[in-house]
C-alpha cells in the first residue's frame, strides 16, 4: 500500500540537527516577515539588539539583525538539501515609518542574498498578487504630488535550486517522475510568474492566531509541491505555523518534514489532520474534473488530442501525461509523533462537491506565544 511519513518538530529551526545533510528534495516555507511589526516581538526575543534598534528609530539596523536570524535558518536549510533539490520562498516586503521616516524595506532581496551566498543559484521568481480594493489602501499625501506611495499588493515567491538540475537515472526514477507529472494546462498557469489568487480561507478563530501564523493559501503550497518534487520525496517547512505545507505533501503523495518552535500549534495540526483526508481528495477530485472540462472545450476548438491516460482512460495533451496519477488519500494516522498518510490505488473521478473546510482548530489567547 502507498504511504508518506509526516513528521514534526517543535524546535528552533536555526538548528535542524535531527534532519540529515542532503536528505530533503524541497523546501516549501514562508517565514516571520521582517520588520512587519506583528514580528517585531518575535525577532526581539532571539536578539535584544533588534529591539534597542527599533527604539532608537535605526530602522535600518533592526532590519539586518533581523535578517541575520533568518540567515541561521538558511544555512540549515541550504545543508540538509540534496544536490538538485528547489526551495520555494514566500516573502513580502515591508513598508514602514520608523520615527520620522517611511521606508520599504526589501526582504525578498536580502533573502535572495543571502541564499546566492550560501551557493544556491536564484531562478525566475513567481509574484503572488493580493491586491485590495479597499478605499483607504493608498499611502501618502492623497492627490496631491509628491507625497504619496505605491502600494503593496503583491507577495514573492523566490525560487532557488541548489547546485546542478536533477537526474533521474533509473526506470523507477523515470517511471516515478513520469506518474508524478501535471496536466498540460496546469503547467500553463502555474508556471506563469504571477499567480492571482486568494486561496482557502483558514477559519481561524482568534484575531491573534490569525495573525501568529500568517499562513499561507494551501492553493500555494500546493502547486509548488507538485511543481518541484515528484511522489514520495521529502518535503521541509522550516517555519510549519499551521501546517499547510504538510498538508499539501499529504495530499501530493510526498512525505514531509514540519518544524515549528511554538508547539501550541501541535494542537491546530492534529485536528487538522482528522479532516486532512476530505480535503486533500476534494484537491485530487477537482483537478481531474478541471482537466475533463478543459479537454472538452480544448477539442471542441481544436479536434481530438494525440494521446490517452493509461490510469483514467481520459485523453491528454502530452506524451508526458499518459501515465500521471493522482492518488486518493485513504487515512492519516499518528503513530509516535509521526503521521502516517496511506493511499487507495484508485483512479476513478469522483464527483466534486463543495469544499470541505481547510484543517484548522483554535487556540485561547493565552496559549498563543509569538516566538519562532
Amino acid at each position: 500500500m502507498l504511504s508518506t511519513t509526516h513528521t514534526i518538530h517543535h524546535t528552533d529551526s536555526r538548528d535542524l540537527n535531527m534532519i540529515d545533510s542532503d536528505s530533503v528534495d524541497l523546501v516549501v516555507t514562508s517565514p516571520p516577515y521582517p520588520m512587519i511589526e506583528m514580528w517585531d516581538r518575535a525577532f526581539a526575543d532571539l536578539n535584544p539588539h533588534i529591539r534597542k534598534a527599533i527604539d532608537e528609530h535605526d530602522g535600518r539596523s533592526a532590519f539586518e539583525l533581523m535578517h541575520q536570524e533568518l540567515d541561521k535558518v538558511w544555512s540549515e536549510v541550504a545543508r540538509v538539501m540534496k544536490t538538485g533539490a528547489w526551495a520555494c520562498i514566500n516573502i513580502g516586503d515591508a513598508t514602514r515609518k520608523v520615527g520620522d521616516r517611511f521606508q520599504l524595506y526589501s526582504n525578498h532581496t536580502r533573502i535572495t542574498n543571502a541564499l546566492f551566498s550560501l551557493g544556491l543559484d536564484s531562478l525566475p521568481v513567481i509574484l503572488w498578487r493580493k491586491q485590495t480594493n479597499a478605499p483607504n489602501k493608498f499611502m501618502g499625501s492623497g492627490m496631491l504630488p509628491a507625497g504619496a506611495y505605491v502600494t503593496l499588493e503583491h507577495e514573492y515567491i523566490l525560487v532557488f535550486r541548489k547546485g546542478n538540475k536533477r537526474v533521474f537515472s533509473s526506470p523507477a526514477e523515470k517511471q516515478n517522475r513520469q506518474t508524478s507529472s501535471f496536466f498540460w494546462e496546469e503547467r500553463n498557469i502555474w508556471f506563469s510568474d504571477i499567480w492571482d489568487f486568494k486561496g482557502i480561507r483558514q477559519p481561524l478563530s482568534h484575531s491573534a492566531l490569525r495573525d501568529r501564523s500568517a499562513a499561507f493559501p494551501f492553493e500555494l503550497a500546493y502547486r509548488l509541491v507538485n511543481m518541484y518534487s515528484v511522489h514520495h520525496d521529502t518535503v521541509l517547512d522550516p517555519f510549519l505555523g499551521t501546517g499547510t505545507t504538510s498538508f499539501a505533501a499529504i495530499a501530493s503523495c510526498r512525505n514531509s518534514i514540519g518544524v515549528e518552535i511554538d508547539d501550541n500549534f501541535d494542537g491546530l495540526i492534529c485536528s487538522g489532520m482528522d479532516s486532512a483526508v476530505p480535503f486533500a481528495n476534494y484537491y485530487v477530485s477537482r483537478r481531474l474534473n478541471d482537466h475533463l472540462k478543459f479537454i472538452q472545450e480544448y477539442e471542441e476548438r481544436k479536434g481530438k488530442t494525440k494521446h490517452l491516460n493509461s490510469n483514467y482512460s481520459f485523453p491528454v495533451v502530452t506524451s508526458q501525461e499518459v501515465t500521471l496519477a493522482l492518488n486518493y488519500v485513504r487515512e492519516v494516522l499518528r503513530e509516535n509523533g509521526t503521521y502516517r498518510a496511506t493511499y487507495e490505488e484508485d483512479y476513478s473521478i469522483r464527483d466534486v462537491s463543495s469544499s470541505p473546510p481547510f484543517p484548522n482548530t483554535t487556540l485561547s489567547k493565552d496559549q498563543l506565544t509569538l516566538s519562532f
